[in-house]
């Protein structure tokens, strides 16, 4: 484990047979409630699709950031997957059960620009997030926006998790490096943020 600016970044830390079995089961999640182009409230696409499992799910539209208790189809989100709440257990031990699971697929020209994680009632409780497929680079910015940044590569298979004087610090996701991972059959990325939303 290593620590950037208060984010603890586990390299490594599921296997490659474990990766498999994860993304098999994001899949199912993936069945039961399908991707979506989400928008921000002032009409702009996001780059990334978007579900979740869980209780809660976290969805934007011309509404804003929210989370919401079903799909916008109207379907309730499948739960968490077992694989994905084991990594939360090991990496966050001490924090409350997480109620939302965020799935997003970055295709390789996706990016996330830089934000905060702070539709959540409870900042105490940390993000966990999980990488699967292809490389992408991460940004880490400052409690406030503007100032040094420093970024680091993300593998399939690294864990970060944000909590403590990190938990509001700006973050993002400047780009993908297409084909660096053979777990997908398809260049791109899949991004698992595990969070207590209530």
């Amino acid at each position: 484990m290593r620590e950037i600016r208060g984010f603890r970044l586990f390299d490594g830390f599921l296997p490659s047979d474990s990766q498999a079995r994860m993304v098999d089961e994001v899949r199912e999640v993936v069945r039961a409630a399908p991707l979506f182009q989400p928008v921000t409230r002032r009409g702009q696409a996001l780059s990334v699709r978007m579900t979740s499992a869980g209780r809660l799910g976290w969805v934007t539209d011309r509404r804003g950031y929210r989370y919401e208790a079903a799909h916008p189809s109207g379907a309730s989100w499948p739960p968490i997957p077992p694989s994905v709440l084991d990594v939360w257990k090991a990496v966050a031990p001490e924090a409350r059960a997480p109620d939302s699971c965020l799935v997003n697929w970055y295709a390789p020209q996706a990016r996330m620009g830089l934000h905060q994680d702070r539709d959540e009632a409870d900042f105490s409780q940390p993000v966990v997030s999980i990488s699967l497929g292809d490389d992408a680079l991460f940004r880490i910015g400052n409690r406030e926006r503007g100032g040094r940044t420093e970024s680091v590569w993300l593998r399939s298979g690294d864990v970060v998790v944000m909590g403590g004087e990190a938990r509001l610090t700006f973050h993002g996701v400047d780009r993908i490096a297409p084909g660096s991972s053979t777990l997908l059959e398809a260049p791109g990325r899949i991004n698992l943020t595990l969070r207590v939303a209530g």
